[in-house]
């Protein structure tokens, strides 16, 4: 299979890339962070000589980046095996702490921008390719903040309530071409992020457990859907 994932370098899409290339899957990966990027390109190269494994930085939050990222995936593809997108996977995404009352102006714009419109404009480029082929699945790496609520939230819980309205929004739309598409949707997962935070790493979903979860769904019969997965912390919510 051909795989696109999106904010790739490190966390939960690094983690996605690895699992899908141990398996044996071709990659199209993207960061906003070249040098994140191409070092995650050269590891991966060198584990796996025999994959297609190709990579361009681009920042997701800016339309334009996204559409030339898309262009350049349909470009790459015509040196794939297949020539097909089997898989993608919107997991670009940002958090900035605040309350909808006092955080500071444009958060709103800002969160919208990376965690909404980056999965919006960069499936709507490139779903063509899978209704065409009539068949290819989708996932959206939302966040437990897109059902629960929760005080220093804000703009970003808006987002990721946002980005699955669209998530279920596409899956019904996306039905009669047999194309899938899922909602994955962590707590708190051990990254970047919460390094330093003070809390054991056991206290944590790994980033492991994330792309196991979405290999996992890539596997079963065309017939089959998983609609929203919900991935908590062992002990509750951080």
């Amino acid at each position: 299979m051909n795989i696109v994932i999106t904010g790739a370098s490190r966390g939960i899409g690094k983690a996605i890339a690895e699992k899908f290339a141990q398996e044996g899957h071709n990659l199209l990966l993207c960061s906003q962070s070249a040098h994140a990027l191409y070092q995650t390109l050269e590891e991966l190269q060198l584990t796996y000589p025999r994959l297609v494994i190709k990579a361009r930085p681009a920042d997701l939050s800016n339309k334009n980046e996204v559409l030339k990222f898309a262009e350049w995936v349909t470009h790459e593809l015509k040196n794939f095996p297949t020539g097909k997108i089997d898989i993608i996977v919107n997991n670009a995404g940002r958090y900035s702490p605040g309350q909808v009352y006092n955080e500071p102006e444009g958060t709103l714009e800002e969160m919208i921008n990376i965690n909404l419109y980056a999965a919006y404009n960069l499936t709507r480029a490139l779903v063509p390719k899978m209704i065409e082929q009539r068949g290819g699945y989708i996932f959206n790496i939302c966040s437990i903040a897109s059902i629960q609520p929760y005080k220093n939230g804000g703009s970003y819980g808006i987002s990721k309530f946002a980005l699955l309205g669209f998530t279920k929004n596409l899956r019904e739309e996306m039905k009669e071409f047999g194309v899938r598409v899922t909602a994955i949707l962590p707590g708190a997962v051990y990254t970047d992020s919460w390094i330093g935070s003070g809390l054991p790493q056991e206290r944590f979903i790994s980033a492991q457990d994330i792309a196991s979860t979405i290999f996992n769904c890539s596997q079963l019969s065309a017939s089959a859907t998983v609609e929203d997965i919900v991935i908590r912390p062992q002990d509750g919510d951080i």
